[in-house]
């Protein structure tokens, strides 16, 4: 058996302390500063968010941050629903989030905010103007309305803001502030040569357009006070137009360099689509792609700097902190999909950390339905409730899993880690099920990674694994047992298009798993989540591929954040016809009528990606074999990882 702390001797620099100010983090690992909607509509802490940040702390890391608290209510608040440092009666939920987490062994860090211009513009973060009147550097008329130039005395009423704002944080408990200066808020606005055309001390040279910055950080610490921490969140590249380079950006940070004790460097525009992908980096992107950024600025000053960039590897992470491209790592999203991925790296059991898939799952659900979930981690958003499930159950029953895809493995991963005697029967040769071809193109690694962490989990809960067989009424009946629970997935759709059974048409799962088949022209019929993405994997792999949607756009049902990524690569890698109705397929390529008129395209192999559906007379079949029955699952409704997932752990803590 693993000693505890086995990982501290395979991550030396990862687990070593640091200081920064009066604290000593007892690792290197922070959590980023994160802003799920779980705010009441005073701008006040709801259990539910702090219940999120406190199983983050539980989870190891050595600091824990909360994003974009609002430090000037009236001008700043860029999303609809955040934290405002402002609000009457805020105090008490922000001493419990803060003592929350210092109850689970970390320490409480607060992002200090103001969205500039977007508190007056509907934004990213939220879909309607939150402010009567947007302030940003200088006037300008953009598409989501008119911005005014920000007064110099609401400039130093806002600095003031950030004083006082610190002030509050630190009395309710928090043990440091970053003051947040990227990702094109207000700070961010200033810095930029083109967004700021002011005449007067805020404007002009990089040193004047820094001026604002520099005052609210010094506001901040003659708040504070000298040893308390502060961290400032700077870009290293706003890779704009509009934006900093890298040479200006290291100038920015050598002007902190004397009043700041953390350095954290990001990158991007969070309010440009095309950027937003590489803020929060997508699956296109490799792991820790804005570390380098930190690395070039940690260079130029003594103050510790912390990196990020979609890292989720503790390896890799130890890798940063030894060859010193820097102090600290800060992990958003990682964080979500294990909230523990600290405490398992420390404890030597990094291979069974839960990998971020980079799906975006919880950008989107913290717009569309104001609070968080992710698509590997059923626990997220749901942290609070999580505290009433009961650990093991009342009555130990066996159980029969039929179907070893996500929703089948969770499901059972749970039932047995709640006392269940569970066997798991799968009718291919290995665990997996519709995991296998959507991870199947370059750039889904993450989806093998996760196969790989439930397939160890299922070894590891003492879970009967019976490959190869397809489970009928008839076996159910000769297994007995008390529950059974079916995960058999969906069926790939196949419209009854003339032509469709010829030989040059194969089936989308098909053509992800077995590539070779497919000759060097592909059409694809469908342009969903599976047609766009495969198209990408194909012209990645040397095809020439295009798409044929009945629909206006691409990838329509993907959430905007992962379509934002997903859309550029499409169009490098297929041409795309929208609107387009596929007639008939022929064995040199595809009819299709579009705008009225008949066109054709040449392709030697055509796939078919039109969708899947539930095989509802599948499962009818099951009806009474077993009193107590549960569908989960694509074979209940077609859905995500995440529909799958959750419903086999939700549906396990029933039985």
């Amino acid at each position: 058996m693993k000693r505890k702390c086995e990982g501290k001797k395979q991550y030396p620099h990862l687990f070593s302390p640091l200081r920064i100010g009066n604290i000593k983090m007892k690792n290197r690992i922070i959590c980023a500063p994160t802003s799920p909607s779980m705010i009441d509509l005073n701008g006040h802490f709801t259990p539910e968010m702090i219940a999120y940040l406190e199983e983050k702390a539980m989870g190891g890391a050595g600091v824990v941050t909360y994003g974009e608290a609002i430090i000037h209510s009236k001008t700043g608040k860029s999303h609809n629903k955040q934290l405002q440092l402002d609000a009457f009666g805020v105090r008490q939920g922000m001493n419990e989030a803060a003592r929350a987490i210092h109850n689970a062994g970390a320490y409480a860090n607060i992002q200090l905010s103001h969205g500039g211009k977007y508190g007056g513009l509907a934004s990213v973060g939220g879909n309607v103007a939150t402010c009567e009147t947007a302030y940003g550097p200088s006037y300008e008329m953009t598409p989501m309305g008119e911005v005014h130039e920000m007064p110099r005395t609401l400039i130093y009423e806002i600095i003031k803001s950030y004083g006082e704002a610190a002030r509050l944080c630190k009395e309710t408990g928090f043990d440091m502030v970053q003051v947040h200066a990227a990702h094109g808020w207000l700070f961010s606005q200033f810095l930029s040569p083109v967004m700021n055309q002011r005449k007067d001390e805020f404007g002009g040279s990089l040193e004047n357009r820094a001026r604002f910055f520099l005052m609210a950080v010094d506001a901040v610490r003659k708040a504070v006070g000298p040893h308390f921490p502060i961290e400032a969140r700077i870009s290293g590249d706003d890779f704009t137009d509009n934006g900093l380079g890298l040479e200006d950006c290291v100038k920015v940070a050598q002007m902190i360099d004397d009043k700041v004790d953390l350095i954290n460097v990001s990158c991007g525009n969070h309010e440009d689509p095309d950027m937003f992908c590489r803020t929060h980096p997508s699956a296109f992107y490799p792991r820790g792609v804005n570390v380098y950024l930190a690395a070039q600025i940690k260079k130029h000053v003594n103050t510790p700097v912390a990196c990020v960039g979609s890292l989720n590897d503790p390896a890799q992470m130890e890798d940063i902190i030894a060859a010193g491209q820097a102090d600290a790592v800060e992990l958003g999203r990682a964080s979500l999909a294990d909230p523990y991925l600290p405490k398992k790296a420390y404890e030597g059991r990094a291979e069974d950390i839960t990998p971020c898939l980079r799906c975006y799952e919880c950008f989107g659900a913290t717009g569309e339905l104001e609070m968080v979930k992710c698509a590997v981690n059923p626990i997220m958003g749901e942290q609070l409730a999580a505290k009433l499930h009961k650990s093991t159950a009342d009555i130990m029953k066996s159980v029969l899993v039929v179907g070893g895809g996500p929703a089948g493995m969770e499901a059972a991963i749970t039932l047995a880690n709640r006392g269940h005697q569970v066997t798991l029967a799968e009718k291919s040769e290995k665990l997996g099920g519709n995991l296998h071809p959507a991870g199947a193109a370059y750039f889904k690694e993450d989806i093998l990674k996760l196969i790989k962490v439930l397939e160890r989990r299922v070894k590891e809960a003492d879970i009967e694994v019976i490959l190869n067989t397809e489970v009928t009424p008839e076996y159910v009946k000769e297994r007995n047992p008390d529950v059974l629970m079916i995960a058999i997935g969906a069926k790939e759709s196949r419209t009854p298009i003339k032509g469709i059974d010829g030989e040059n048409v194969i089936m989308a799962i098909d053509a992800e798993l077995h590539p070779e088949k497919l000759g060097s022209k592909i059409v694809i019929m469908g342009g969903g989540l599976v047609g766009a993405e495969g198209a990408v994997g194909f012209h990645h792999e040397g095809k020439e591929v295009s798409i044929i949607e009945m629909k206006s756009e691409i990838a329509e049902e993907v959430n905007s954040f992962y379509r934002g990524g997903l859309m550029p690569e499409v169009e490098k890698s297929a041409a795309c016809y929208t609107d387009t109705m596929v007639k008939e397929i022929t064995s040199s390529g595809v009819k299709c009528e579009k705008d009225g008129n008949e066109i054709f395209i040449e392709a030697d192999s055509i796939v078919c990606a039109l969708g899947f559906i539930s095989p509802y007379d599948e499962v009818d079949q099951f009806d009474g074999v077993v009193e107590e029955t549960y569908v989960i699952g694509d074979c209940r409704k077609v859905g995500k990882i995440y529909d799958a997932v959750n419903t086999g752990y939700y549906t396990a803590l029933r039985v």
